[in-house]
């Protein structure tokens, strides 16, 4: 699959088969998240990678659209530095969870991120220090509904690109 039609048809998978992630397709995922841009290389990420299923469905408690996380094969929490320090933190987050969503989709495993609004609360599940910071979490694992992987685009949801984009000035 190329990175274009990764683009096109990745979907937002929230339901999973009772399957795991063999450890190559999560080493790989990881890897892509690793892999992705940052500003001035900071590479200010640490990824904890979650299988655990007790963890998983602890951690899916931590935010109020999280419960997508209990039923995943792997959820990856991404922890930061203080995100209110400096806005290209989330934005570098934001890009290595891109990555790693389009490197699992071309692996054939859905994924759909969470927002972790209990910050604290994930903190005493996962034990990370008080230094680094969880916003987004991410659940993978194989789609329940193995058409959605497969499915067309869909007509409606999105707006054109002349709704969006405006040349040179507002």
């Amino acid at each position: 699959m190329n990175v274009s039609d990764a683009i096109r048809l990745k979907r937002a998978v929230r339901k999973f088969q009772d399957k795991p992630l063999p450890d190559d397709v999560v080493k790989a995922i990881l890897n892509a998240g690793r892999r992705s841009q940052s500003s001035k290389n900071t590479q200010a990420w640490q990824f904890i990678a979650i299988r655990d299923k007790t963890i998983l469905k602890a951690l899916s408690q931590c935010g109020e659209w999280a419960g997508h996380i209990a039923g995943a094969a792997l959820c990856v929490a991404i922890l930061t530095p203080d995100p209110t320090q400096k806005f290209q933190i989330l934005f570098d987050a934001g890009q290595s969870a891109a990555f790693m969503q389009l490197a699992a989709w071309e692996l054939g495993v859905g994924s759909c991120p969470a927002s972790i609004y209990e910050a604290e609360k994930a903190r005493g599940i996962l034990g990370f220090p008080a230094e680094w910071h969880l916003r987004v979490a991410l659940s993978f694992g194989y789609a329940l509904e193995e058409e959605k992987l497969s499915a067309p685009p869909t007509k409606g949801g999105r707006m054109s690109l002349d709704e969006v984009v405006h040349l040179d000035r507002w």
